[in-house]
């Protein structure tokens, strides 16, 4: 289905009322989009934040989860590094959102996974991938819709890691770059755009270490007839500003060049439409099945001021199953 269909089969839905769930692709190009009450279970398993169709039963977890990493990919990751900061340090990005393939090996199936794990968004789709993803794309309640960029991450277990994490101006410099860029998108679909909280401080609990992730909340008001033009709204607001960079256009230019694939659905957006409010999530936390393969993607934003080592070890630090 091409977008327009696809974008216009949303505004449908919204303006009769009718519950979805749908993905779509960083690149948006494969958009895919379900009837709530159509959903095979066999095929989809979705958990957002508490609203689920996950069957009534639980594995048992009689083996403790093992997680290895093949972390190779170092001087492949600087190469795009530098390659990244070329382009910054020329004034064609301010942020760039950086990613890497890492592989990995677990004793369990990503289905297994899927009821082992925690997570705001929670998707496993057909044993290809498998999403434990804590950042929210947009929120719609009581025609007002809400962003929560989420942009810096730090060892939890580090001594005064909070206040290192808030006084980090790298960090300080990527999260405004992204908050500004956020609220400029909401602002082309609604009205009244603010900041209602900067740069607030969550933990996330893993099977290895805990993190501490920055996020700022944005808030705006939608028109009366917003249920009848989702699919616009979407679509106007995508890539995410903090899986993409600023300016977004040039920006995913260079992530386009520098990555040199695709990321299909990772770094996309999963949502739930339950004919009044809608709630979507950012697809990363992101396992892959390739052949017989598990690859985890990850990244972080990249500035001026980043250190490739530091942004690397990063990359890695999400490297993680929420579970606890």
């Amino acid at each position: 289905m091409d977008l327009k269909n696809f974008k216009e089969k949303l505004n449908d839905w919204g303006h009769n009322k009718v519950p979805f769930l749908f993905f779509i692709d960083f690149e948006m190009q494969r958009p895919k989009a379900w009837r709530i009450n159509e959903i095979n279970s066999d095929e989809l398993l979705f958990e957002i934040n508490g609203f689920s169709n996950t069957p009534n039963h639980k594995i048992e977890k009689n083996e403790r989860l093992k997680l290895e990493i093949e972390t190779s990919l170092n001087s492949d990751y600087e190469s795009k590094f530098y390659r990244v900061m070329h382009y910054l340090q020329r004034g064609d990005s301010f942020v760039t959102n950086l990613t890497i393939k890492t592989k990995i090996h677990t004793n369990h199936t990503l289905h297994e996974l899927f009821y082992l794990g925690n997570a705001r968004y929670k998707i496993w789709y057909k044993e290809e991938f498998l999403v434990f993803s804590p950042e929210t794309f947009i929120q719609i309640k009581n025609q007002k819709i809400f962003a929560f960029p989420m942009k810096g991450t730090i060892d939890a277990t580090i001594p005064h890691a909070k206040e290192k994490i808030l006084a980090d101006q790298k960090e300080l410099a990527e999260h405004v770059t992204i908050v500004d860029l956020l609220r400029n998108d909401l602002s082309s679909v609604a009205s009244s755009v603010k900041v209602e909280r900067f740069r607030y401080v969550e933990e996330v609990k893993t099977n290895g270490k805990n993190l501490l992730q920055v996020s700022s909340a944005i808030q705006g008001d939608l028109p009366p007839d917003y249920s009848s033009h989702l699919g616009d709204i979407l679509f106007s607001l995508l890539p995410a500003g903090s899986v993409s960079g600023a300016p977004k256009v040039k920006t995913c230019q260079i992530i386009r060049e520098v990555e040199g694939e695709s990321r299909g659905y990772y770094t996309g957006i999963v949502g739930f439409f339950d004919g009044v409010n809608l709630d979507s999530g950012v697809m990363i936390r992101y396992i892959e099945k390739t052949g017989n393969d598990l690859f985890f993607r990850s990244g972080g934003g990249i500035t001026t001021q980043s250190n490739g080592k530091a942004e690397y070890q990063e990359a890695v630090d999400k490297i993680y199953v929420p579970v606890y």
